[in-house]
C-alpha cells in the first residue's frame, strides 16, 4: 500500500503543481518557479525511496480500477528502465526550472510557462511508469498537447505558432497510428497490462497481425523521436524558449519514442522486419542529421540536427536486436541527456548575453565568458565522443557493435555509415565549440556586451556537464550498476555489465573512432569551402515540402466536403430529414407487422386534450408566423410549457422542473439575442419549396407518430428501471431515483455531458467575441440604429421586483440543490434557477450595473465545476474504489436530527458550477455585444 501511495503521489505531483501555478497567475515568478522546483525535488525524493528495491530486483506496482470493461486500469510500475527515465525527467526538470527562473525576461508570463512545463513533466512521468498500454497512450497524447503549449509559448512570434502546429500535427498523427498499434497489440496479447504483454512476446511475434502492429507502433515512435522522414518538426520546435528545448528536445519528449522502443523490445525485437526497418531508419537519421548540423548557423538549429542525429544512433542500436547494442543505447541515453541539455542551456546563455544565436556573428567568447566556454566545450567534447567524457565510451560501444550486423547482406555497410555519422558528429561538435568560443570575434557588438551570467543560469549546465564528465571518468562507479539493470529490463535477460572503460586494446572500434576524430577535424579545417558547396546544392526544404503536402491535402478535403456537404444549412437539414424519413419507412417495411398492439390505451382527460390542442396550435403558429420573431418565441415557450405539464401529468417532477427551467433560461437568452437581430427576417423560402418542405414535414410527423403509437400499444419489454428502483436507496443512498442515476449509476455520462456543456459555453464565448468588429460589427450597428429605444431603459417596477426576487430565488436554488438526492431537485435544476435570478438582474438593471457587482468569473466557474466533478471520481480511486464510486452515510446532531452526507453532493456541486458558468457566459456575451459594437464604432470614428 505504501508503494502504491508513493507511485500515485509521484505521478500526481506535477499535475498538482501545474494546477497550483495556474491558480496564481499574477504571483511573482519566484512563487511559480518555487512550486515547480519543489514538485520536481519532492518527486525526485520519492523516486529515491524506491530506487533501492528496484535495483534489488523488485518492481513496485500500484493498480486502481478505472474503466475495467475496456481493460483501462490506472496501473503504475517502476522497473529499472522506468527508474532511469523518471530520474532523468525529474532531475533535468529540476535543473531546467532553476535555469528558466533566471532565463525568462521580467515581463514574460511565468505562470503560464511553469504550469505548462509541469503539465508536460507529469505526462512524461506517466509514460515511463505506466503499467497499462492504454494508460500510456493517454499520457502519450498529453505530451503532444503540453509540448504544443510550450513550443508556442511566445505566441506573438509566427515561427513559434508554426513550430507548435507542426509538432502537434506530426507527433499527433503518429500518436493516432500508435493508438491503433497498441490496441491491436493488447488484443493479440489478450491483455492491456504491460507486464502481461511483455511476457507474451513470442505470441505477438507469431501473430499474423505482427507486421501491422510493428508498423503502427514504429510510426508513433519515429514521429515522436524525430526519425527520418519525420525529423523536420524538431528544427521548427526550436522556436520555443531555450529551457523548453533543453527539456523537451534533449532529455524528455524526443526520448519518448526511444523509451517505447526499449520498453517493447521483448515483444517487437528479434524479427528480420524489425531489425531491417529500425536499424535502417536510425542509421539514415543519424547520418542525415549529422551532415545537416555541420552546415547550420543558428546555435539551436545546430543542436536540433545534432539531436536528430543522436536519436538516430539510439534507434539504430535498439534496432540491432542485440543485448550488447541495447546496453550501448542505455548508456548513451544517459550521456546524451547530460551533454545535450547542458549545450542547449549554454546556447541560451549565449543568446541571453549577446542577443544573437547566429554563429557567423560570434567568436572568441571564451575571453568574455570563460565559465560558459568551459561548460559548453566539455559538453561538446562529450557529444563528439572525445575522451575522457562519457560520450566517448558509448560511441566506442556503438562502433564495436556495428560489424555484428550485415545490413542488406553487406558486412561493411553498417560500420562504414556509422563511422561517417560519427565523423560528422565530431565535425559539428568541434565547429560549435571552436567557432563560438575561440578565435577572434567576428562582430564587435555581440562580443562587447557578453559576460558570464549569474549562478542561476550557469549552475544547471555546469552540473550536467560535470555528470557527462563523471560518466567518462568513473563509469563503473556511476553508471555500470544502473546500465546493467536497465539493460536487463529492456532485453528481458540477465545482462552482465561490460567493462565500461576507455581502453579495451587496439580493435576495430578504436580504429573507426580515430578515423571519425581525424575526419571531424578535417571537416572543421575545410568547413568554409564545404559550406559554399552545400549552399550551391540547394537541397529541398522539408518545411516547404510539409506545407505543400498539407496544402494539397487541405484542398482535396475541401473539395470532398463541398461535394458531400453543401454550404447551405437548409439543404443540409433537408438532406438529413429525408434520410431519417427514408430509414423510418424502410424499417417499417422490413419489420412488417401491424401498427397497433394488443395493449389497451387510456382515456384522455379534458385538461390533457386542452394541452394537446395548445401544443398543436402553438406548433402551427410557429410555422405560420415566421416573420415575427418575438411571437414565434412566445409560441415556442408555450410548446415547452405543455411538455413540462406532460411530465407533471406522468409523475416526473424532476423532468418537469428541468424542462421549465430550461425554457425560462432559453427564452430569456433568446430575448437578448433578438435584440441584436434586425426587426424582420428575410424570406426563407418561396412557395414551391414551402410546399415541398411541408409535405416532407407532414410525412415525417405521421411516421414518427406512428412509431410512437406502435410502441405505446405494445406490451413493455424488460427494462433496467427495476434495477435502479431497487438499488437507488441501498446503493446510492438517495430516494430521488433520477438524481441517483445522474450522480451515481451513470455519473460518467454526466461528467461527459457537463464537459460538453462547458465546451459549448466557451464556444459561445468565442463565436460572439468577434461580433462587434469587422463586417459583423457594422451590421450590428446598422440594426441597432433602426431599433427605437425606450426613454425608460430600466422600469422602476421591474427593478424593485428583481431586487426582491434575487434572494428568494437564490434560496430556492440552494434548497433544490440540497434536497436533490432524495427529493426533486439537484445540481442541474438548482444551477438553472440561480441563473434565472441573475438573468432577471441583467434584464432589469442592465449589463453595466450588474457587471460591476459580479464577483465571479464564468470561465472559472466552468473550470472549477469540471475539476470538482473529476476530483470526486479521483477521490474514490484514492480509496481503492472504481472511478466516481459514490459514498454515503448517516449522522445525527442535536436539534438537527439524523441526516445524510453523500460524496455525490460534491459531484452535484461540479454539475451546478459548470451549468451556471455556461449559462452566465452566454448571458455576459449576449449582454454586452451592443456595448462593444458602440465602442468599436466610437474608436473607428476617432481614428478617422
Amino acid at each position: 500500500m505504501a508503494d502504491a501511495l508513493t507511485l500515485l503521489t509521484l505521478v500526481a505531483l506535477p499535475f498538482v503543481a501545474a494546477l497550483a501555478i495556474a491558480l496564481v497567475p499574477q504571483a511573482p515568478r519566484a512563487v511559480h518557479s518555487g512550486i515547480a522546483a519543489s514538485a520536481s525535488a519532492l518527486g525526485l525524493g520519492l523516486l529515491g525511496t524506491l530506487a533501492a528495491q528496484v535495483m534489488g530486483g523488485a518492481v513496485p506496482t500500484a493498480t486502481f480500477e478505472w474503466v475495467p470493461t475496456l481493460g483501462l486500469d490506472l496501473t503504475l510500475m517502476v522497473d529499472p528502465l522506468g527508474l532511469m527515465f523518471a530520474g532523468l525527467i525529474l532531475g533535468i526538470g529540476l535543473l531546467v526550472v532553476i535555469f528558466a527562473h533566471s532565463y525568462l525576461y521580467v515581463d514574460e508570463p511565468s505562470g503560464r510557462f511553469f504550469a505548462s512545463l509541469m503539465l508536460f513533466q507529469g505526462a512524461m512521468l506517466g509514460i515511463v511508469i505506466a503499467g497499462n498500454v492504454l494508460l500510456l497512450l493517454v499520457f502519450w497524447e498529453l505530451t503532444s498537447l503540453a509540448s504544443f503549449l510550450l513550443i508556442g509559448f511566445w505566441q506573438h512570434k509566427p515561427e513559434a505558432r508554426q513550430g507548435a502546429r507542426m509538432a502537434l500535427a506530426v507527433t499527433g498523427g503518429g500518436g493516432l497510428a500508435l493508438i491503433g498499434g497498441m490496441v491491436l497489440l493488447g488484443m493479440v496479447a489478450g491483455s492491456f497490462d504491460l507486464a502481461t504483454i511483455l511476457a507474451r512476446g513470442d505470441m505477438v511475434r507469431a501473430s499474423p497481425h505482427y507486421p501491422v502492429i510493428l508498423g503502427l507502433i514504429l510510426i508513433g515512435c519515429f514521429t515522436k523521436s524525430a526519425q527520418f522522414p519525420f525529423h523536420f518538426w524538431l528544427l521548427h520546435a526550436m522556436a520555443a524558449p531555450t529551457p523548453v528545448s533543453a527539456y523537451l528536445h534533449s532529455a524528455t519528449m524526443v526520448k519518448a519514442g526511444v523509451f517505447l522502443l526499449a520498453r517493447l523490445w521483448p515483444v517487437l525485437a528479434g524479427t528480420e522486419a524489425y531489425t531491417l526497418i529500425v536499424t535502417t531508419t536510425g542509421l539514415v537519421t543519424m547520418v542525415l542529421g549529422a551532415v545537416v548540423a555541420l552546415f547550420r548557423h543558428d546555435l539551436k538549429s545546430i543542436l536540433a540536427y545534432s539531436t536528430i542525429s543522436q536519436l538516430g544512433m539510439l534507434v539504430m542500436l535498439l534496432g540491432f536486436s542485440l543485448e550488447a547494442a541495447a546496453l550501448a543505447a542505455v548508456l548513451h541515453i544517459l550521456n546524451h541527456a547530460a551533454f545535450k541539455a547542458a549545450l542547449f542551456m549554454s546556447a541560451g546563455i549565449v543568446e541571453h548575453e549577446t542577443g544573437t544565436r547566429d554563429i557567423r556573428r560570434l567568436g572568441g567568447l571564451a575571453k568574455a565568458m570563460p565559465l560558459t566556454a568551459l561548460i559548453a566545450t566539455l559538453a561538446a567534447a562529450s557529444m563528439a565522443g572525445l575522451p575522457p567524457m562519457g560520450g566517448f565510451i558509448s560511441k566506442e560501444l556503438m562502433l564495436y557493435q556495428t560489424p555484428e550486423l550485415a545490413l542488406f547482406g553487406v558486412p561493411w555497410l553498417l560500420p562504414a555509415l556509422a563511422t561517417l555519422g560519427a565523423t560528422f558528429s565530431v565535425g559539428y561538435s568541434l565547429r560549435l565549440a571552436w567557432h563560438l568560443f575561440f578565435g577572434t570575434p567576428r562582430e564587435v557588438e555581440p562580443f562587447s556586451r557578453a559576460h558570464d551570467p549569474g549562478a542561476g543560469m550557469w549552475a544547471s549546465p555546469a552540473i550536467l556537464t560535470t555528470l557527462a564528465a563523471l560518466l567518462g571518468l568513473v563509469p563503473m562507479t556511476l553508471a555500470a550498476p544502473l546500465v546493467g539493470a536497465v539493460t536487463a529490463a529492456v532485453t528481458g535477460s540477465d545482462v552482465r555489465v561490460v567493462d565500461l572503460a576507455f581502453w579495451h586494446g587496439i580493435n576495430l572500434a578504436l580504429i573507426l573512432s580515430l578515423i571519425a576524430v581525424v575526419g571531424g577535424a578535417l571537416l572543421l579545417r575545410y568547413h568554409a569551402g564545404l559550406l559554399v558547396a552545400w549552399e550551391r546544392a540547394q537541397l529541398p526544404d522539408a518545411k516547404r515540402m510539409f506545407e505543400a503536402v498539407l496544402a494539397h491535402a487541405d484542398g482535396a478535403v475541401r473539395k470532398a466536403i463541398t461535394a458531400v456537404h453543401t454550404p447551405s444549412l437548409q439543404r443540409m437539414l433537408l438532406a438529413s430529414f429525408v434520410v431519417i424519413v427514408f430509414l423510418v419507412i424502410e424499417g417499417a417495411l422490413v419489420g412488417g407487422g401491424s401498427l397497433s398492439g394488443a395493449r389497451a390505451g387510456q382515456s384522455a382527460p379534458a385538461p390533457a386534450i386542452i394541452a394537446w390542442a395548445l401544443l398543436v396550435a402553438a406548433t402551427a403558429a410557429v410555422v405560420a408566423d415566421t416573420r415575427n420573431r418575438l411571437r414565434a418565441l412566445i409560441f415556442v415557450s408555450v410548446i415547452g410549457l405543455v411538455v413540462s405539464l406532460t411530465f407533471v401529468q406522468f409523475s416526473a417532477p424532476d423532468l418537469a422542473l428541468t424542462q421549465i427551467s430550461v425554457e425560462v433560461v432559453t427564452v430569456l437568452l433568446l430575448l437578448l439575442a433578438l435584440n441584436l437581430l434586425p426587426k424582420g427576417p428575410p424570406p426563407l423560402s418561396r412557395a414551391p419549396r414551402k410546399w415541398r418542405d411541408g409535405a416532407l414535414a407532414i410525412a415525417g410527423g405521421v411516421l414518427v407518430g406512428g412509431l410512437a403509437w406502435a410502441m405505446l400499444t405494445r406490451e413493455p419489454v424488460p427494462s433496467i428501471a427495476a434495477y435502479h428502483i431497487a438499488n437507488a436507496k441501498p446503493g446510492g443512498g438517495g430516494t430521488n431515483i433520477v438524481n441517483v442515476i445522474l450522480v451515481d449509476f451513470r455519473a460518467f455520462d454526466t461528467l461527459g455531458e457537463i464537459i460538453v456543456l462547458g465546451i459549448a459555453g466557451l464556444a459561445i464565448f468565442a463565436l460572439l467575441d468577434t461580433t462587434a468588429v469587422g463586417a459583423a460589427g457594422a451590421r450590428l450597428r446598422a440594426w441597432r440604429e433602426d431599433t427605437p429605444h425606450s426613454p425608460e431603459r430600466h422600469p422602476m417596477m421591474l427593478l424593485a421586483a428583481s431586487r426582491i426576487i434575487l434572494p428568494l430565488t437564490l434560496t430556492v436554488g440552494i434548497y433544490l440543490f440540497l434536497r436533490g438526492h432524495n427529493q426533486p431537485g439537484g445540481g442541474f435544476i438548482a444551477a438553472l434557477v440561480v441563473a434565472i435570478a441573475f438573468l432577471v438582474q441583467y434584464l432589469a438593471a442592465g449589463f453595466d450595473w450588474s457587471e460591476q457587482r459580479r464577483r465571479f468569473g464564468e470561465h472559472q466557474l466552468i473550470g472549477w465545476g469540471v475539476l470538482t466533478a473529476m476530483a470526486t471520481g479521483l477521490g474514490a480511486m484514492l480509496l481503492g474504489a472504481p472511478f466516481l464510486t459514490s459514498w454515503f452515510d448517516y449522522f445525527h446532531l442535536p436539534l438537527i436530527g439524523t441526516f445524510e452526507l453523500a460524496s455525490a453532493m460534491l459531484f452535484d456541486a461540479g454539475v451546478f458550477l459548470t451549468v451556471l458558468g455556461a449559462v452566465m457566459l452566454a448571458l455576459a456575451q449576449l449582454s454586452h455585444i451592443a456595448q462593444r459594437a458602440a465602442r468599436a464604432a466610437s474608436a473607428g470614428e476617432g481614428e478617422q
